[in-house]
C-alpha cells in the first residue's frame, strides 16, 4: 500500500485490496488498485492504521488546534511539529466553518487522515468537534469518531443580565427553586476558596447572585451535554465560555469549574473570555500587561482542578503568546484557523496576483454578509486601493491589521460563490493553484504557525 502524489490518490496491492474503493488495474503482470482519497477510504484506513485515528489531547502538556478550512493545510502543520514536544488537533472545525465552507465532519476528518498517513505521522493527533451548542451537533461529531467535543454554552451564558441592575438581577435571583438558592448561597456566599498559596477567590453578595443568574443555565447545560453524551466516553471535553459579551471573571470562572466537577463532570480544558480584545487574525488589542495579571488568575485556576486553559482565537496574539507559555507553565491549548486561510491567501498574492485581485475586490464587496458571522473592527477607508497597488505590493495587504481581517472572514463567501450559470467562482481555481505550488503553501504555514511556537516558548 503506498500513497501517491501530492494529494491525488492511494495505489493499493495486497490482501488489503477489496477493502478500498477505486479502480482495478494491471501493470506487469501484477494487480492493483488505484483509490480515491475519499471519506470510505479514509474510514478504512483508519481500520487498518491506528495512528490514523484521532487521540486525546490528555497527557500532552502543549496542544495546539490547527483548524484547516481548505483541508490542504495539514501536511505543513505536521512536518512543523514533528520533532517539537506539541501534540497537534489537526480535524477542527465549527459548525459555522462547516456551513460556510460547504465541508461535513466526515470531510474535515478525512483530510486528517490522509494528511496524518501521507506524512507518516505515528506521534498522534486530535479530532476536535469546535463550539458546538446542541446534543445533535454534538452527536454528529461523536459518530464521525472525534476524540474532542468543544461545548459552546454562549446561548445558555444570561448576558442580558451581565451589565443589568441590581434589582433586576435580585428579582432573576429570586426565581430559583429556594432549595437551590439554600444550597448555592451555603457553598459560595461571602465565602473565600484559596487557589494557591497567595491567591484567593471571593464572592460577595452582588456579584455572587449577579455570577448565578448569568451562569447557572450555562452550568446546567453543560451537564445535561456531558452526563447526556460523553460519560464514560474517551472523549476530551472542553467548556467554551468565551463567546459572550463581557469577560469571564476569575470569580464566574471558579463557580463554573467548581460546580461541574461537584457534579463529576470530567474537564480537559476550559476557554474563558479574557479581557481585552482577541479578534480574528490579527494581534492582541488590550493593556498586555492588565491581560498578564487576569491571566495569572484564571491559570492558576486551571493549575488548581487539573485541566488546561484554552485560549481560543489565538492566530497571530503575538503580543500575548510568551504570558500564555510562561504562566501556565506550558500547560496549555490555544486554538487557531483562519491564519492558515491567510496563508494560502498570501501564497496566491504572491504567486496569482490576478486570481488576489478578484478575491480583494469579491471580499470587500460582500464584508456586509461576512460580518453577520464575525465580530472584528477593520476600517475599510485604511485599506489602499487595489488599483493602485503593484503585483509585487499585493502580499502587504497580509500584513495590516484591517485588510487582514477583510480577507479572512470572508472565506466562506470566497468557497461558495458561483457564477450565474452554477459554477464556482473561485473554489476550483484557489484548489487548482494549491495543489500546484502545494510546496509554497506548506512552506508558508511552517514559518507563520512556526512563528507561534516560537512566541509561546514552545519550540
Amino acid at each position: 500500500m503506498t500513497y501517491s502524489g501530492s494529494g491525488g490518490e492511494l495505489i493499493v496491492s495486497g490482501p488489503d485490496m477489496a477493502l478500498f474503493e477505486g479502480t482495478e488495474e494491471s501493470y506487469q503482470d501484477r494487480i492493483f488498485k488505484r483509490c480515491p482519497l475519499t471519506v470510505g477510504n479514509s474510514v478504512t484506513i483508519r481500520k487498518l492504521f491506528d495512528f490514523t485515528n484521532p487521540k486525546s489531547i490528555k497527557g500532552h502538556d502543549i496542544t495546539i488546534g490547527l483548524g484547516d478550512r481548505l483541508g490542504l493545510a495539514s501536511p505543513g502543520h505536521i512536518r512543523l511539529i514533528r520533532e517539537l514536544g506539541v501534540f497537534p488537533v489537526l480535524a477542527q472545525q465549527s459548525i459555522r466553518e462547516l456551513n460556510l465552507t460547504g465541508r461535513t465532519y466526515e470531510d474535515v476528518l478525512a483530510a486528517a487522515v490522509w494528511a496524518v498517513f501521507r506524512e507518516g505521522y505515528t506521534k498522534g493527533y486530535g479530532a476536535d468537534g469546535d463550539h458546538l451548542k446542541t446534543h445533535e451537533e454534538v452527536k454528529y461529531a461523536l459518530r464521525c469518531g472525534y476524540s474532542m467535543i468543544t461545548l459552546d454554552c454562549s446561548e445558555h451564558i444570561r448576558n442580558d443580565f451581565a451589565s443589568a441592575p441590581q434589582d433586576a438581577i435580585d428579582a432573576q435571583y429570586e426565581k430559583l427553586p429556594a432549595d437551590e438558592m439554600r444550597a448555592l448561597e451555603s457553598e459560595y456566599l461571602n465565602k473565600s476558596f484559596p487557589i494557591d498559596g497567595e491567591m484567593t477567590i471571593e464572592f460577595n453578595e452582588a456579584d455572587f447572585k449577579r455570577m448565578i443568574v448569568v451562569y447557572l443555565p450555562a452550568v446546567k447545560h453543560a451537564q445535561s451535554i456531558y452526563d447526556g453524551l460523553l460519560k464514560g466516553a474517551r472523549v476530551d471535553f472542553e467548556l467554551s465560555i468565551d463567546e459572550t459579551m463581557t469577560p469571564t471573571s476569575p470569580q464566574s470562572h471558579f463557580y463554573v469549574v467548581n460546580e461541574l466537577i461537584k457534579r463529576n463532570v470530567d474537564i480537559a480544558s476550559v476557554a474563558p473570555r479574557f479581557i481585552g480584545e482577541f479578534q480574528k487574525g490579527i494581534d492582541y488589542r488590550g493593556d498586555v500587561r492588565a491581560f498578564e495579571g487576569e491571566f495569572l488568575i484564571h491559570a492558576k485556576i486551571a493549575e488548581k482542578f487539573g485541566y488546561k486553559l484554552s485560549v481560543h482565537s489565538g492566530s497571530d496574539k503575538f503580543s500575548v503568546f510568551p504570558a500564555v507559555g510562561r504562566l501556565t507553565g506550558n500547560i496549555y491549548h490555544l486554538k487557531t484557523a483562519g491564519t492558515n486561510w491567510l496563508e494560502a491567501v498570501r501564497v496566491i498574492a504572491a504567486k496569482a496576483p490576478g486570481l488576489y485581485r478578484e478575491l480583494h475586490v469579491f471580499a470587500l464587496e460582500n464584508l456586509a454578509e461576512a460580518k453577520k458571522y464575525y465580530h472584528t473592527t477593520e476600517n475599510v477607508a485604511n485599506i489602499a486601493d487595489i488599483n493602485s497597488v503593484s503585483d509585487a505590493e499585493l502580499p502587504d495587504y497580509l500584513e495590516r491589521d484591517d485588510s487582514r481581517q477583510v480577507l479572512h472572514i470572508t472565506y466562506g463567501l470566497v468557497l461558495q460563490a458561483v457564477s450565474s450559470d452554477g459554477t464556482p467562482l473561485f473554489r476550483d481555481r484557489i484548489f487548482k493553484f494549491l495543489r500546484e505550488n502545494e510546496s509554497d503553501y506548506l512552506e508558508a504555514l511552517e514559518k507563520h504557525i512556526g512563528r507561534h511556537l516560537s512566541a509561546l516558548g514552545a519550540n
